[in-house]
């Protein structure tokens, strides 16, 4: 681990020095002379006085420099049946003409645009459009409901919103136009145009304030990329707060794609031409990152998915992909893993398709636990590697550095800190722990490029959410070790470890046990409350297609298996099969919304659910007045 290790020494005790290199893989209108601005912690900026354009950079300097016609975008959309590619010269002028319409409607540097549309290439259009003109935009995940769409439409205060009739799921299509005009009457600003691509699936109706895409966009003249401060704000994206109001995460330009490059290169081995598949949203950080900038930044090629790892039309719907188009890595959520494999345990389908151009599995969004990646690792016979990041960040904060130097892997961690992150495990009082010993994971600011310079007019709540607990850190909000080789495990949130008779237990290493059961697709622990021991955990077990084995005799075989391994101070007495877990539209299984359940406390059902009825069906298992 010699190159690694120099590399993230370097980037920790001379980060002006790393960070400067680094600088070079971008094209700046005016290089920067200072690398970092530390003059006002804990509010430190990075390349203070250089100026750029992130639309410049992932599109017009790859055709300036002769690579127009290689292949930087492939729409695959299995639920409509559409399949189109997309040129760097091609994209260049689509994104050049919708930033011209956008002009047009009298947005410019500094504005912002709330963006509310499916996974389809125009989405990706009006975010480098707006990167094009200066403009901020704000992607709020399609089909977000109208309550969740307007409070984001208050906090940014968009000029334009641009959007769809509708985006469509695997047995339904969802009518968007009637979601976004509710937010708007719920929301006290008003945006000037609402620019509405219309689908043939659904045609919404339009009012005077609406635009049609099309139109707008054959009427439209191509606008130049306009130049900004690298400390100038790229976009919006909200996340969960604990009160229910969401924070606005600010991404600045300039830091944001020199992380970004060079983590391509680094962390994932993804260069020029390389095809790239990130399986996610672009409502979410992974889709930002590593759907839109990212890749094409690095000159790669991206493919933008509007289907499911499962039902459309089955299991081997990622193995089509990879083979069709050649697609060297792949990044999605372990969630992804566990519904293929469940409706799939052999991976039979795989067989069906060439996946010699499959280089390496990336996981990120939850916990990676151990049988999940051994049996990926099985069937797919390629490295399979965890990342652990979160929005705050932008990019991976702990990985196996497949570009820099590929490490062996622990199966249950992300591996190391990636350089740039100087990772700390702390106790209740702010003192780093032994080798091994659990804790709060945290970064010492300041935090690389790319990592979120604050919340969007709310510097207050950004120290408060994130800097107040631990002075000179960033708090992540996850428990966690560092072992004796310097791997990092993450064993989930820090409102995720239970307290059963004084003894802190971390629910993630009880699913860890459970997850290796032959029987078990996924699974789910938490802590609800006891008179007696303050905390007792619960497990609720998803089972593999075609297994027969009785609840009971399970609980029996799971109780044990926490025993042994973890111990009695576990105290795992109730386990549950249940058909289906509540997750987010990104793949988090909602602990803290079943633990209030199972605690008989109100608690508002997350935004981001992806199906609320999942989390309904609980009740009768959870709330022990009902059972």
């Amino acid at each position: 681990m010699r190159a690694y290790r120099d590399e993230h020494e370097r980037s920790i005790a001379a980060p002006e020095e790393f960070w400067g290199e680094a600088a070079t893989a971008v094209a700046w209108t005016r290089e920067p002379k200072q690398v970092l601005d530390a003059d006002h912690p804990p509010f430190y900026r990075w390349f203070p006085d250089g100026e750029l354009n992130t639309c410049y950079n992932a599109l017009d300097r790859h055709t300036e420099e002769g690579h127009g016609e290689r292949v930087a975008l492939i729409y695959d959309s299995p639920v409509t049946g559409m399949r189109t590619r997309y040129t760097y010269a091609e994209l260049q002028e689509q994104t050049a003409r919708c930033a011209g319409m956008l002009r047009s409607l009298g947005v410019g540097k500094g504005d912002r645009v709330v963006i509310y549309m499916p996974m389809v290439p125009q989405a990706v259009v009006a975010m480098l459009a707006c990167a094009r003109l200066g403009a901020v935009h704000s992607v709020v995940f399609g089909g977000f409901a109208p309550q969740e769409l307007a409070v984001r439409i208050e906090d940014a205060k968009p000029k334009v919103v641009v959007s769809a009739s509708c985006g469509i799921e695997v047995s339904r299509v969802i009518a968007y136009k009637p979601m976004l005009d509710e937010a708007l009457k719920l929301a006290d600003h008003t945006p000037d145009a609402c620019v509405i691509l219309q689908r043939p699936e659904a045609a919404a109706e339009m009012t005077d304030r609406d635009v049609d895409w099309d139109e707008a966009m054959a009427a439209a003249e191509p606008a130049e990329c306009v130049p900004v401060a690298a400390t100038d704000p790229l976009y919006i994206l909200y996340t969960s707060g604990t009160t229910g109001r969401p924070k606005g995460v600010v991404r600045d330009n300039g830091g944001h794609a020199v992380a970004l490059a060079w983590s391509m290169k680094n962390v994932y081995d993804i260069g020029p031409g390389d095809v790239w598949w990130a399986a996610s949203d672009v409502g979410w950080v992974v889709g930002h990152s590593y759907i839109v900038y990212a890749p094409l930044l690095a000159g790669a090629t991206t493919v933008l998915y509007e289907g499911k790892p499962i039902g459309t039309p089955d299991a081997g719907a990622f193995w089509r992909v990879i083979s069709e188009y050649g697609v060297k890595a792949l990044f999605t959520a372990p969630t992804a893993m566990r519904a293929i494999r469940k409706e799939d345990p052999e991976a039979t389908l795989l067989a069906e398709y060439d996946m010699g151009a499959f280089r390496t599995l990336f996981l990120a969004g939850e916990r990676l636990d151990p049988d999940t990646y051994t049996w990926a690792s099985r069937v797919l016979g390629v490295p399979v590697i965890d990342n652990w990041w979160q929005t705050e960040t932008g990019w991976p904060i702990a990985s196996n550095l497949r570009g820099l130097e590929p490490m062996p892997v622990k199966p249950g961690s992300p591996t190391v800190p990636v350089p740039g992150y100087d990772l700390q495990v702390l106790d209740e009082e702010g003192n780093q722990v032994a080798p091994g010993q659990d804790g709060a994971v945290a970064i010492r600011l300041p935090l690389p490029p790319g990592s979120l310079p604050t919340l969007w007019n709310d510097d207050e709540r950004y120290v408060s959410s994130y800097l107040s607990q631990y002075p000179g850190y960033y708090v992540t909000g996850d428990g966690g070790y560092i072992d004796e080789d310097g791997y990092v495990f993450i064993m989930g949130r820090t409102d995720d470890v239970i307290n059963v008779a004084g003894h802190r237990l971390s629910t993630g290493a009880m699913e860890a046990v459970i997850a290796t059961h032959p029987s078990v697709a996924e699974c789910a622990v938490i802590g609800v409350r006891d008179s007696l021991k303050g905390q007792v955990p619960r497990a609720l077990a998803v089972l593999k297609a075609g297994s027969d084995i009785g609840q009971d005799v399970l609980a029996r075989e799971l109780v044990q298996a926490v025993r042994s391994q973890i111990g009695a101070i576990a105290a795992l007495k109730e386990v549950d099969v249940v058909p289906a877990l509540p997750k987010t539209r990104s793949g988090k299984i909602l602990r803290r919304a079943m633990r209030a359940m199972a605690d008989g406390v109100q608690e508002p059902v997350p935004a981001t659910i992806e199906d609320p009825a999942v989390l309904e069906s609980l009740r009768p298992v959870l709330d022990r007045e009902k059972r």
